[in-house]
């Protein structure tokens, strides 16, 4: 491993980076200096600018994709390198805030059916059930299980905390059943390699295929689920703050689309207008 690359994986882990972001980011870099042709520490902030040019002009990228290469490269100059130009030098592209896709009440149970396999169909209920990232669920142990205090314990989540979520009756028969079946050691949800968890793309692919069986035109992720479990909570009168702490939020601004997403609780809104004291009669009435 060359020197560089080994000391930004050092800074990322002392800062406690996910392993996945860790990755992604060493990725970032590696495109960077292959671009150029040169160590990224014979670059500078004039390169970068050039870099982000060319994702953009040329290879077409997406804001979110840009976005990610210019956080890997501030990183890299400012917590790598530490660099003396400010890291306004490196600018985030603005990503445009889209609502996600989220599925209703009825397209889950249809989702759920077309699962074929109680592994498969566990996964996929403890991902609704306790609205967790793929990586929260593919690294979840038997003993995370708490079934005297009906929870599940969710380790290291993103940002490097650990919190609790409920573990619903169904959901726990579901993983009970599956647990006496699989006997499952470290991983309560193993990968094909012994002793390693379950691959992220693992379960995209396994929700891709349920999607297709269930005659779903909406795309569903494992992240879909986790949106759905946060919307239909909002629509059954769950506050904000309380799915905040279940999603394992930093920010409330961050939970806040789901009140963009949640049509029926928008529908028991009363509009000012109706709160008129004006007949209604005497409003429709058409002059001549």
């Amino acid at each position: 491993m060359i020197p560089l690359r080994r000391r930004m994986l050092e800074e990322m882990r002392i800062r406690n980076l996910a392993p996945p972001t860790q990755q992604v980011y060493v990725d970032c870099v590696a495109r960077y200096a292959r671009h150029f042709g040169r160590s990224p520490d014979q670059l500078g902030a004039e390169d970068v600018h050039e870099y982000l040019r060319y994702l953009l002009e040329e290879r077409k990228l997406g804001s979110g994709g840009r976005r990610v290469n210019a956080c890997a490269l501030r990183f890299l100059y400012h917590k790598t390198l530490k660099v003396d130009w400010p890291v306004d030098h490196i600018p985030l592209p603005r990503q445009p805030r889209k609502l996600p896709v989220v599925l209703s009440p009825a397209e889950v149970q249809r989702f759920i059916a077309a699962i074929v396999g109680l592994k498969q169909r566990a996964m996929v209920m403890t991902l609704y059930g306790a609205g967790l990232r793929v990586s929260e669920l593919t690294h979840l142990k038997p003993d995370d299980i708490d079934r005297e205090r009906k929870l599940i314990r969710v380790r290291q989540g993103k940002g490097g905390t650990d919190r609790y979520v409920p573990l619903s009756e169904r959901l726990q028969m579901v993983l009970d059943t599956y647990i006496r079946a699989s006997r499952p050691s470290e991983w309560l949800f193993a990968g094909g390699k012994s002793g390693r968890p379950l691959t992220a793309s693992g379960v995209h692919k396994l929700c891709a295929r349920a999607a297709a069986r269930a005659g779903l035109t909406k795309g569903v992720s494992p992240h879909t689920l986790r949106h759905c479990f946060a919307t239909h909570l909002m629509e059954a009168g769950v506050d904000l703050r309380t799915i905040q702490v279940l999603l394992g939020h930093r920010s409330l601004r961050t939970t806040t689309v789901y009140l963009h997403i949640a049509p029926t609780r928008l529908a028991k809104i009363v509009s000012p207008l109706d709160l008129l004291d004006a007949p209604t009669e005497a409003v429709l009435e058409v002059r001549s």
